[in-house]
């Protein structure tokens, strides 16, 4: 594949379990993009939110939001391909919508952070192609038990189900830029590399099919 003239930005966006992590790294090795993945393992709020989260769901948010902000500009300093494992959108359109509407951030923290995502979003260009992985809840869970992280095995289906219906909202008016949507519960790309070739050639489309 020869190289773009202009480093792109590619992000794929999911739902927890949806193979946001496998598809980067199948994609990166593809194309000999930049991988950038989401750190949970040095996440110093994670175990805690999981256990109490009205307490620490803020600064959850908070946390996700500077190091979403601090890759998007590592990015932007860049000059290669970069694929984005979840993005900065997310956070503020889903995870942290969705923890006010639960009882789990207050009013008073959910406005602070909303307005400061607005501040860091007007500073920021967004990616060349959202690829966004729509899975339905029961693959979700299918995939979050077959992976087997200790932090996820108290997510409730109902927190899913949530998640996936502000995941939809958001996708359903997503007006940033080119988008991508792959349906999680038909294409099995992990194991077959057919489907992993469908999504291979609708992204060669998108990016390099119009000259």
């Amino acid at each position: 594949m020869a190289k773009s003239k202009k480093p792109k930005h590619i992000a794929i966006a999911g739902n927890i379990g949806a193979g946001k992590t496998t598809l980067t790294e199948l994609l990166s090795k593809h194309y000999r993009w930049i991988p950038q993945f989401e750190d949970v393992d040095h996440n110093p709020y994670l175990l805690d939110f999981y256990e109490d989260m009205p307490r620490w769901s803020f600064n959850l948010q908070i946390y996700f939001l500077n190091s979403r902000l601090n890759q998007l500009l590592d990015i932007h300093r860049g000059t290669e391909t970069v694929i984005q494992d979840r993005t900065i959108y997310e956070d503020a359109y889903i995870f942290a919508p969705n923890l006010h509407e639960m009882g789990l951030m207050s009013k008073r923290d959910f406005d602070n952070y909303f307005l400061f995502f607005e501040t860091l979003k007007s500073m920021v260009q967004p990616p060349d192609l959202m690829i966004y992985l729509r899975a339905s809840v029961p693959t979700l869970v299918a995939q979050i038990q077959k992976r087997g992280r200790e932090y996820e095995e108290n997510i409730r289906l109902d927190y899913l189900k949530r998640l996936n219906d502000f995941y939809n909202k958001w996708i359903d008016g997503y007006k940033e830029g080119p988008l991508l949507v792959i349906d999680i519960d038909k294409n099995k790309f992990p194991e077959n590399e057919e489907h992993l070739g469908e999504i291979i050639s609708k992204i060669d489309s998108q990016l390099y099919g119009l000259f």
